[in-house]
């Protein structure tokens, strides 16, 4: 029994190897061929702000300095006493320490400030659906409510591949079209035409 215990071992670790393998190359090599991706292995980061995302800013102890704010085209933000800020590409935590950070520095004595996104930035849809354009994003957004928004697929639409355009990205990713693929505010989705 000792004799084989070293033998398990080694096929152990082979098969634990060759199964790893195949997981990391599968899914990003793939996307690079053009292959596509399952609405599950969409990697959900921390939203950033960018143009046309409209923030509600609050500041405690100081309604004169809160209010709504819209992030311009230049990505920033334009706040009483401190003047234009940059949001753009920040998370809105990050965003409330900057805001804290210069109120704090001779304006305010340990400034407490909060930062919500109130109304996000569109999203575009083209391609085989009955209205193509922008449409306004709403939390928990999926590719089949987008469809649906712009007036659903034509009849040439392909419904199993989906193609989305990140905004912060340079290149279209093509995924399986499922109840779960999601749309992010600014993403252009394109719906391509099926193959008889």
């Amino acid at each position: 029994m000792t004799a084989l215990r070293p033998l398990f071992i080694f096929f152990l670790s082979a098969l634990t190897l060759a199964l790893a393998a195949c997981g990391t190359t599968g899914g990003t090599a793939g996307a690079r061929d053009g292959a596509t991706i399952d609405a599950e292995t969409q990697v959900a980061t921390a939203y950033t702000l960018g143009s046309a995302d409209r923030l509600r800013v609050t500041v405690f102890g100081h309604p004169d300095l809160s209010g709504e704010f819209e992030v311009d085209g230049t990505g920033a933000i334009s706040l009483p006493l401190i003047g234009q800020m940059k949001a753009e590409g920040l998370s809105t935590a990050a965003l409330e320490n900057a805001i804290s950070a210069s109120l704090g520095n001779g304006y305010i004595l340990n400034p407490r400030v909060s930062v919500e996104v109130i109304n996000y930035r569109p999203f575009y849809i083209l391609g085989e659906v009955g209205k193509p354009g922008e449409y306004p994003y709403t939390s928990g957004l999926t590719v089949q409510n987008a469809v649906a928004a712009a007036g659903g697929f034509t009849y040439r639409a392909n419904k199993k591949v989906v193609h989305i355009k990140s905004i912060d990205s340079d290149r279209e990713i093509a995924y399986d079209l499922t109840p779960s693929t999601v749309v992010k505010p600014g993403d252009t989705i394109r719906v391509g035409e099926r193959i008889f």
